[in-house]
């Protein structure tokens, strides 16, 4: 086997791509040029992205980008490698401390979008361990993330939340791939994709039912 260039970047590139991982015997420190290199990736990943988005105004955040990039990095090595780290949990799975504005909630995403994946396996191995009520927490604060995935988000303002139509759309769009009853059953929600599926409904989402009738 070859020696990986970048470590960081080279597991983030197979866990994005092929849902696969490199394990080391122990977690790795990240250097700085790797989280150089892994910025300026999810900076061509998010201009990518954003020719979807239709909006010249979504701008990348680096930050954002980079401390999820940790976050799933950490996670996925967390799932396999537990020795001398339970306590210490927190240094590998810090807080978010920027803003969560529109930029950095679709930043974050091209590496939080497969966090539920090890969220699952996580309470498949051990429902009691700690790393999933973290994992929990950062899916609740970055929750279009974890669209599709059972989090509490009883206390959210929709109308807020969804305010920015370029975030609204690919709530929406998310809700509809993942088919995410939960969701798709606030009634702000459901209004919203109903007004979105038109005469066309039942072809985008049979089962759904229209809470407005």
């Amino acid at each position: 086997m070859t020696e990986n260039r970048s470590p960081f970047l080279d597991t983030l590139l197979m866990l994005r791509k092929d849902e696969c991982m490199t394990v080391f015997t122990s977690l790795q420190e990240i250097p700085e040029k790797e989280m150089q290199e892994a910025a300026e990736y999810f900076r061509s990943e998010f201009e990518k992205e954003r020719l979807e988005f239709l909006s010249a105004e979504m701008q990348y955040d680096r930050d954002a980008a980079v401390w999820a990039a940790k976050i799933l990095y950490h996670s996925a090595q967390l799932y396999l490698v537990r020795k001398d780290t339970s306590m210490d949990l927190m240094k590998f799975i810090p807080e978010y401390t920027g803003k969560t504005d529109v930029s950095a909630l679709l930043s974050a995403d091209l590496s939080l979008r497969f966090l539920p994946h090890i969220l699952y396996a996580l309470q498949a191995a051990d429902p009691e361990d700690p790393l999933i009520a973290l994992l929990q927490k950062i899916l609740t604060r970055f929750h279009y993330s974890g669209i599709g995935t059972d989090l509490d988000l009883q206390n959210i303002n929709w109308q807020e939340e969804l305010e920015d139509p370029t975030y609204r759309k690919q709530y929406l769009e998310r809700i509809v791939d993942k088919k995410a009853y939960q969701l798709a059953e606030v009634p702000y929600i459901n209004q919203l994709l109903m007004a979105e599926f038109g005469m066309y409904k039942d072809i985008f989402w049979k089962e759904l039912k229209d809470l407005n009738h």
